[in-house]
């Protein structure tokens, strides 16, 4: 079991680092769960997951007190007001567009209602 937390930690890692590269993924929370699997599974990859100068930050923040950093909020926020433009532009049916709204419309009230910290 151990070993598949491992590996489970790895593949949140490295989607974690395409998210963060890539504006239309988030990256964070990605790597929010690889802590969460490397907790369960080797003290070392965990600290270096939060020792880490560009990928620990956040995951830190989180553990401490939930905090989506401003920056973080407002890249979600634009990545979700794009996703509901394709949504609406797609052609999907009626329900598709209904039910992808809703989602985004939860996801967007979940980060905004996190404290903030920090302009990172």
């Amino acid at each position: 079991m151990r070993l598949l937390w491992v590996a489970a930690g790895v593949v949140l890692v490295g989607v974690g680092i395409v998210g963060l590269i890539l504006p239309v993924m988030p990256g964070t929370v990605f790597l929010i769960m690889a802590a969460a699997c490397f907790a369960r599974s080797s003290p070392r990859l965990e600290s270096w997951l939060l020792d880490h100068p560009r990928l620990g930050p956040t995951v830190v923040a989180w553990r401490r007190d939930g905090a989506i950093p401003v920056r973080a909020k407002l890249l979600a926020f634009g990545g979700m007001a794009l996703s509901v433009v394709i949504v609406s532009v797609s052609g999907a049916p009626p329900i598709a567009i209904g039910a992808s709204l809703a989602l985004i419309a939860a996801g967007a009230l979940y980060v905004g209602t996190r404290p903030s910290r920090g302009r990172n």
